[in-house]
């Protein structure tokens, strides 16, 4: 059986804040500002997962206001989702990734991206898509305040090959 899940994630960008995008260091005068590294794109990957195995979502396994989540690196969560994923009897299959940004430029990093998501889900780079787009100015990402991600995962039971 294949199952499907949609994830979103948005957060503030800041002065004084790396920017993290899909596990990726990206230089830039302002970060994402949230209670780990607000990696958006992780962020949104986590629930999609979760919501495709109906397992809840990112905020019900790493709840803001618990301490041991601040600062902490979105690939931990990404990699304790494909465990609980495991556990529950599911494989990734394929996801799809769209990150909202006016700035900076997303299209230098989305292969590393792509290269690190493969690597943290276990399945080959080519059934793993990042992709990247504006608002053309419009709202709080077209002004510059934040950045917001999409993610949509497929899921199959762990027997099936």
């Amino acid at each position: 059986m294949i199952r499907v899940g949609h994830g979103f994630d948005a957060h503030r960008l800041e002065s004084d804040q790396a920017l993290i995008i899909g596990g990726v260091s990206i230089p830039y005068e302002k970060g994402l500002a949230g209670y780990s590294d607000a990696d958006v794109l992780i962020h949104a990957l986590c629930d999609a997962l979760l919501g495709a195995a109906s397992l809840g979502d990112i905020g019900q396994h790493f709840p803001s206001h618990d301490q041991a989540h601040a600062g902490r690196d979105s690939r931990e969560f990404l990699r304790v989702v494909i465990d609980l994923l495991d556990e529950a009897g599911y494989r990734p299959v394929n996801v799809d990734c769209t990150i909202i940004a006016e700035a900076p430029r997303m299209a230098p990093f989305l292969p590393e991206m792509r290269l690190i998501l493969s690597s943290l889900l276990m399945i080959s780079p080519t059934c793993i898509n990042v992709k990247a787009t504006t608002t053309d100015g419009m709202g709080y990402v077209g002004r510059g305040e934040g950045i917001a991600a999409h993610a949509v995962a497929s899921i199959s039971d762990a027997h099936v090959e």
